[in-house]
């Protein structure tokens, strides 16, 4: 059964520890586009990474136990994860601080 146009499912996640200087924004898009995510990712000023899929439910969910891990040089302390309604986004995209 396939998805209705617009359907789909959006988290909002924050990730707290060593997460910046270390791929994790780079190695977030290349995972969110294997997995046909939409959304985007960017560094906070405080150190945390914020992010944003938008997806199906398994590909999305999938997507945030990756943030639990990140790329290999990252120390991910904490992920908070917030339900959102989709805003029907394309493409996944790196952003900049303050973007």
């Amino acid at each position: 059964m396939g998805m209705p146009k617009g359907g789909g499912i959006r988290r909002h996640v924050w990730v707290s520890g060593l997460v910046q200087g270390v791929f994790y924004r780079d190695s977030c898009r290349r995972e969110a586009e294997a997995r046909g995510l939409c959304g985007w990712v960017r560094n906070l000023r405080d150190g945390r990474v914020e992010a944003v899929f938008e997806g199906g439910h398994e590909p999305v969910s999938t997507m945030v136990e990756w943030c639990r891990l990140g790329p290999p040089r990252a120390r991910v302390v904490r992920v908070e994860v917030v339900e959102e309604a989709p805003e029907g986004l394309t493409g996944f995209r790196v952003r900049q601080v303050g973007e």
